[in-house]
């Protein structure tokens, strides 16, 4: 199992801490419920809760549910049971809040259950918050901007870094970055991603151009000549600000030699990096920082106090 997974598997734990299966678990997952099997709800364990106890999450990350989707979970339901119980925190004696599970949850009742087996917990609202992002983002089909905007809550709402989210999430920095920057992009871009009309390779590519107006223009060819991810990046290089000069062979090389340069230093510091060089030697080079967390990060790696 890969370091990554290890880590993953830890803050996964670490949020749902206190979760584990009871013995009760064995008698529950898989097996269909009918209406009178609930038992009393016991914190740490599996216990069957009525589904009219049991109150949708208000922090739910998202917010549309396949129906279809919806409608195969409640006939497998049906027929296995439920696989994973759903996660709630106890509101009163007799009421309950989804902490994470509320597909399962819709999908119990259109399959007509009364009760599911739960993990009950205590929970504050901001821990709620995290279990319910974090668990969404692992385990439901978000698509790229879903994710982009859930990292951005958990740093933003729950305090976290991109350092710590990513541990939250079992992703490396970079990645979480590479979600976070498509937040910069024009709405129009940002509303393809979510409805899949681009993939988050084109919106990556398209972020290789800094100027608003040429986003959207190269936005518009993808969409009208179904450009393929490789051609965006062309599009992309042809669009890039070209160096002046006679000899244009060299000036091709030094590019070259540039975007390499921009790459290696995108790498070490794990953030966009452009550098603009002038004909007479001069030029400057920019780091692009999204958050204050960030430019801390970036100063500490480039060691000032």
């Amino acid at each position: 199992m890969s370091t990554k997974k290890s880590a993953l598997g830890r803050g996964l734990s670490a949020l749902l801490e206190g979760n584990n299966a009871t013995d009760q678990e064995s008698a529950v997952i898989g097996q269909p419920i009918s209406d009178n099997t609930t038992n009393k709800p016991s914190p740490g364990g599996v216990s069957l809760i009525p589904l009219s106890q049991i109150e949708a999450n208000p922090f739910q990350p998202r917010t549309e549910f396949d129906e279809s989707a919806l409608r195969e979970l409640a006939e497998s339901i049906q027929t296995q049971g439920i696989i994973q119980p759903i996660t709630v925190r106890r509101m009163s004696h007799d009421r309950y809040q989804i902490i994470s599970g509320e597909r399962r949850y819709k999908a119990s009742r259109l399959a007509g259950l009364t009760a599911v087996p739960a993990y009950v917990r205590t929970a504050n609202d901001q821990s709620m918050l995290e279990m319910a992002l974090v668990e969404n983002i692992q385990r439901e089909n978000l698509n790229a901007l879903e994710i982009a905007i859930s990292y951005q809550r958990l740093i933003e709402e729950c305090s976290l870094t991109q350092e710590a989210l990513g541990e939250r999430v079992g992703k490396e920095r970079s990645t979480v970055t590479n979600y976070l920057r498509l937040l910069k992009l024009p709405p129009q871009v940002q509303f393809a991603i979510r409805d899949g009309r681009i993939t988050m390779g084109h919106a990556r590519a398209i972020l290789g151009v800094d100027d608003i107006g040429m986003q959207l223009k190269i936005f518009n060819d993808i969409i009208e000549n179904d450009l393929s991810v490789r051609k965006v990046e062309d599009l992309v290089r042809q669009n890039s600000p070209k160096k002046k000069g006679k000899n244009k062979k060299g000036n091709a090389s030094w590019a070259i030699e540039v975007r390499n340069l921009e790459d290696r230093l995108e790498h070490r510091f794990e953030t966009k990096v452009a550098i603009k060089h002038k004909d007479n030697g001069s030029g400057q080079i920019t780091f692009n920082y999204f958050s204050n967390d960030d430019l801390n990060r970036l100063m500490d790696l480039l060691d000032f106090d």
